[in-house]
């Protein structure tokens, strides 16, 4: 089975890395190619275009930022449905909108080409380590046979049902989320300034029912000071306004994405999502 590849960001490289360390031939595709030198040393090729990768893979898997980007990437000049091998099986890993992943089923339908959403729930670590859950859906054949990547790719694997799916499920996971990260930070900053100790409190957070694997992973950034991004800020804000566009009705929603917009119009964009925590800190007051 050869795998092409599009989009070398911080999930997509290691993930990449596991398919090659799994004895699968990859060819990578990335709009900076500069990315791609450190897979290739790996023993990736390198497809001179769009086009091109879509003409030498049985299967191509595309993971970029947002619904601009991967609606460029299939349908722009030279992208994967210019010219495709009838037959060929692509899978979208983006985090995007259902209704653009429904769109890409018909227009890969149209190219005589198949079409598979394939979202990745975790972070960078589970990236590097294979321990990704991966929520998928479209023709059960094509799940069948993406299988063997999925499970080299993640931990386990859900088929969810026809296109569209697949989306809204990866969406109302990361709304559940920033949720829980929002709601962590202003669980620690209101210790705080009640005379609770952080560590203290994330302790008891950790070990209590709250816990979870989201708090448990990002206390030791809290603790650290430390926001390198595993998932940066800007994206949980796009993945939010996606939700939003989805119609999400309930009540705190909208402090949340205002809450998250905010700090990205701060300048948090480029740190990971937890830096949520800084932005409260500096921006709302206290009153007891």
């Amino acid at each position: 089975m050869k795998i092409g590849w599009v989009g070398l960001g911080t999930m997509g490289t290691p993930m990449v890395k596991n398919l090659l360390n799994n004895g699968f031939p990859v060819c990578v595709y990335n709009r900076t190619r500069e990315k791609e030198k450190e897979l290739i040393k790996l023993g990736a090729s390198s497809a001179r275009s769009l086009q091109h990768l879509s003409q030498i893979s049985d299967v191509v898997i595309t993971m970029v930022t947002d619904d601009e980007a991967v609606a460029q990437i299939y349908n722009g000049n030279n992208g994967l449905l210019a010219d495709p091998s009838r037959g060929t099986l692509m899978i979208d890993m983006s985090t995007v909108g259902t209704e653009i992943s429904k769109k890409l089923a018909r227009d890969c339908g149209d190219k005589g080409v198949r079409f598979l959403e394939a979202k990745v729930s975790g972070s960078v670590k589970p990236a590097e380590e294979g321990q990704l859950v991966v929520i998928a859906s479209g023709a059960t054949e094509d799940y069948q046979q993406a299988l063997p990547l999925f499970e080299t790719l993640g931990k386990r694997s859900f088929y969810m049902g026809e296109v569209g799916i697949a989306s809204a499920a990866k969406l109302s996971l990361n709304y559940f989320l920033a949720l829980t990260m929002q709601g962590l930070a202003e669980t620690v900053l209101f210790a705080q300034r009640l005379n609770i100790e952080t560590e203290d409190m994330l302790k008891l957070v950790n070990e209590s029912a709250c816990g979870s694997g989201v708090t448990r992973l990002k206390s030791q950034a809290v603790l650290n000071n430390d926001f390198t991004p595993a998932f940066a800020l800007k994206h949980i804000t796009k993945d939010l306004r996606l939700v939003q566009k989805e119609g999400m009705p309930f009540p705190l929603f909208t402090p949340l994405l205002a809450s998250y917009r905010d700090a990205f119009q701060t300048g948090y964009g480029e740190e990971d999502a937890i830096a949520i925590i800084t932005f409260l800190d500096k921006t709302v007051s206290y009153q007891h």
